[in-house]
């Protein structure tokens, strides 16, 4: 059984949580410092693991871990749970960081994971990213006004 205080948390993010949209998340990763090639990979991943909600939380890992935000960072061995549970905290940052709607801790520690891992690290890659990916040319385009 969950805590109590997990299962509300749950609750809370997944009624609260803001979804990113799909651009806006492309333009965020690019300025944060993702290769351009590389998003797509990203938008999958993102889409997979949270369904693009900045406070997704998955407290259902067979370990007793819980997986937090965007791109699901796992408490065991990348942040720091508030609970004292054991976590290496490779990322040096609490998981709460993880639910801001301000992404840049999220992105900051998933860039690191990936360095450390590749995106073989996250499930939803593995399961669903192989083959076509999104296309995030159009998020990138500048629109012109006529003038007339």
């Amino acid at each position: 059984m969950w805590p109590t205080w997990l299962l509300v948390l749950l609750s809370l993010s997944l009624a609260n949580g803001r979804q990113v949209g799909r651009c806006s998340l492309a333009r965020q990763l690019y300025r944060y410092g993702m290769p351009y090639n590389e998003l797509p990979d990203w938008l999958c991943l993102v889409e997979g693991e949270s369904s693009f909600n900045t406070q997704a939380i998955n407290p259902s890992n067979v370990d007793g871990s819980v997986d937090w935000g965007l791109f699901q960072i796992n408490d065991r061995y990348w942040c720091k749970p508030a609970d004292g549970r054991p976590s290496n905290d490779l990322c040096r940052l609490p998981c709460r960081l993880l639910l801001s709607n301000d992404i840049r801790y999220s992105i900051a520690c998933a860039k690191y994971i990936r360095k450390q891992q590749g995106f073989s690290a996250w499930v939803a890659w593995n399961n669903r990213c192989q083959g076509v990916k999104p296309n995030v040319n159009h998020c990138f385009r500048r629109r012109h006004r006529n003038s007339g």
